[in-house]
C-alpha cells in the first residue's frame, strides 16, 4: 500500500459552509472539555473543600478519584447518546449534551463545601461529575462524527481542528489557573478562586448551546436514513467488535498522555515540590505547543499515513517517559523546556487520533462506534491516569516519581499495536461519501458491503 498521496482535486478544499460546521462543532467541544478537565487543574483546592483529610496526599487522591468518576460515566453516556445520535440524528444530541453539561459546571461552581453542608457536598460533587461525564461521553464523538461526515476528504485535518480548539479551551483553563495563582493568595484560592473557572466555563457553555441551535443535520446521516439499525450499539458490537478494540488501542497513548498532562498543575507541586504558579505556567506552555503542533500533524495525516505518525509518537513516549520524569524530579532540566518537549511529543498522536476514529466506522454506526472506542479508552487510560500516577509514586516508587511513567510506557506499547492493525479497518469516511480513496489512508482490504446490500434490497 502506497503512503504517498496524489494531487488533491479542487473539491478536496474545505468550503466556507463546511468551515462553519467545523468551527461550531469545535467551539462546543472546546468549552465542554474545558468544563470537564478544569477540575483536574484545581483538584488540590477541590480536595480540601469537599474531601478534607489530615494528609494532603490523601485529600488529593480522593479528589482525583472523583475526577476518575466523571470518566466512568463516559462509556454509559457514549452508549446512550451514541444510540440516539445514530438513530435520530447528530444535531439533537449535540444540542442537549452541551446544555446539560453547562448546567452541571455552573452547579459545581456554586456548590457549598463540606464545611457548610457536610457529606452532602461530597456526594453532590460526585453526582455532578457523573453528569458531566455522561454528557461528554457523547459530545466529542458527536463532534468527530459531524466534521468527518462534513469534510471526508480532509477528515484528519477537520477532526484535528476540533482538538486544536479543545486543547485551546484547556489552555484557556490553564491560563486562567496561572492568572488566579498570581492574582490571589492561597487562602483566596481555597475560599473562592477555584470557583471562578467553573462559573466562566458554564456561562460560555450556554453561549455555545445557543450557537449550536443553527446547525443542520449531517448529510451522511440523512443519506443512510433508510438503513438506520434499530439498535445501533448492538449492531456495532455484532459486526465491528475487532474495530472497537483497534480504536481503543490506537488512542490509548493519547488518553494516558492527556490524563497526565491535565493533572500537571496539581501533581507536580504535590509530588516534586514545584511552585503551583510555575506548574500552571508549564502546563499552559505544554498545552499551547500541543495545540499548534497537532494541527500541523493533522494536516500531514491527510497526506501521509496516519498510522506512521501515531507510531512515531508512541515510540517517543515509550522511550522518553522515564527520562522525562527523572529530569522533572531532579529539577535537572528547565521545567518549561520539558513541557515544550512533552507538547511536541503529544502532538504526534493527538493530531491523528480523531481522524483515525472517524474513519473506522460506517455512517450507520459511526457515532456509536466512535463513542465506544473513545470513551472506553479515555475511561481506562485517561480518567484514572492521575490516580494511577499518584499511586505508582506513593506505593510502587515509595516517593520516586519516575515510577509514574510506567503507565505511559504500557499505553505506548498498546498504541503501537493499534497502529499496526489500523490498515485493515480504516477507509469508511470516503466510502460513505461515495468518493474514491487512493490516498495514504486507504484500507488494506475491501470494505464490507453490508450498507450496499441493504440499500439494494430497499430499492
Amino acid at each position: 500500500m502506497s503512503d504517498t498521496n496524489p494531487a488533491q482535486p479542487a473539491g478536496s478544499r474545505i468550503s466556507r459552509k463546511e468551515w462553519r460546521v467545523i468551527i461550531l462543532s469545535s467551539l462546543g467541544g472546546a468549552l465542554e472539555f474545558y468544563d470537564f478537565v478544569v477540575y483536574a487543574m484545581f483538584a488540590q483546592y477541590i480536595g480540601q473543600a469537599f474531601f478534607p483529610s489530615d494528609n494532603a496526599l490523601t485529600s488529593l487522591m480522593l479528589s482525583f478519584a472523583t475526577f476518575a468518576v466523571g470518566y466512568l460515566a463516559r462509556p454509559i453516556g457514549g452508549m446512550v447518546l451514541g444510540h440516539f445520535g445514530d438513530k435520530f440524528g447528530r444535531r439533537k444530541v449535540f444540542i442537549v449534551s452541551i446544555f446539560v453539561m453547562s448546567c452541571s459546571t455552573l452547579g459545581m461552581g456554586l456548590l457549598p463545601t463540606y464545611a457548610t453542608i457536610g457529606m452532602t457536598a461530597s456526594v453532590l460533587m460526585v453526582l455532578l461529575r457523573l453528569l458531566q461525564g455522561f454528557c461528554l461521553g457523547g459530545e466529542l464523538p458527536g463532534a468527530i462524527t459531524y466534521v468527518v461526515e462534513t469534510a471526508p476528504r480532509r477528515a484528519t485535518f477537520a477532526a484535528g481542528v476540533i482538538f486544536f480548539c479543545v486543547n485551546t479551551g484547556v489552555a484557556v483553563g490553564s491560563g486562567l489557573n496561572a492568572g488566579l495563582q498570581h492574582l490571589l493568595t492561597p487562602d483566596q484560592m481555597h475560599d473562592f478562586g477555584w470557583r471562578i473557572a467553573f462559573l466562566i466555563g458554564g456561562g460560555f457553555g450556554m453561549i455555545s448551546f445557543y450557537l449550536r441551535l443553527s446547525l443542520e443535520e449531517s448529510k451522511a446521516f440523512m443519506k443512510k436514513a433508510h438503513i438506520r439499525p434499530a439498535m445501533p450499539m448492538m449492531d456495532l458490537i455484532k459486526k465491528h467488535p475487532t474495530t472497537i478494540f483497534v480504536g481503543i488501542a490506537a488512542i490509548s497513548a493519547t488518553s494516558a498522555y492527556n490524563g497526565y498532562l491535565f493533572a500537571v498543575s496539581s501533581f507536580f507541586p504535590e509530588t516534586m515540590g514545584y511552585d503551583p504558579g510555575v506548574a500552571a505556567n508549564g502546563q499552559l506552555i505544554g498545552l499551547l505547543v500541543l495545540s499548534v503542533g497537532l494541527v500541523f500533524v493533522a494536516w500531514l495525516g491527510d497526506r501521509i499515513a496516519r498510522r506512521k505518525l501515531l507510531a512515531a509518537g508512541a515510540i517517543i513516549l515509550l522511550l522518553g517517559s522515564w527520562p522525562f520524569y527523572a529530569a522533572a524530579q531532579a529539577h535537572s532540566i528547565n521545567f518549561y523546556v520539558l513541557m515544550v518537549i512533552a507538547g511536541l511529543t503529544g502532538s504526534l498522536f493527538n493530531g491523528v487520533f480523531a481522524g483515525i476514529l472517524g474513519d473506522l466506522y460506517p455512517a450507520r454506526v459511526r457515532f456509536s462506534g466512535i463513542a465506544a472506542s473513545m470513551n472506553i479508552s479515555l475511561t481506562v487510560f485517561s480518567g484514572f491516569a492521575p490516580l494511577i500516577a499518584t499511586w505508582l509514586t506513593a506505593t510502587v516508587g515509595a516517593g520516586d516519581v519516575r515510577y509514574a511513567s510506567l503507565f505511559l510506557v504500557g499505553c505506548a506499547l498498546l498504541a503501537l499495536i493499534g497502529a499496526w492493525l489500523l490498515p485493515k479497518h480504516q477507509g469508511w469516511a470516503m466510502a460513505d461519501a461515495g468518493l474514491p480513496n487512493d490516498g495514504p489512508n486507504k484500507p488494506a482490504r475491501p470494505l464490507e458491503t453490508w450498507d450496499e446490500a441493504v440499500e439494494g434490497a430497499a430499492q
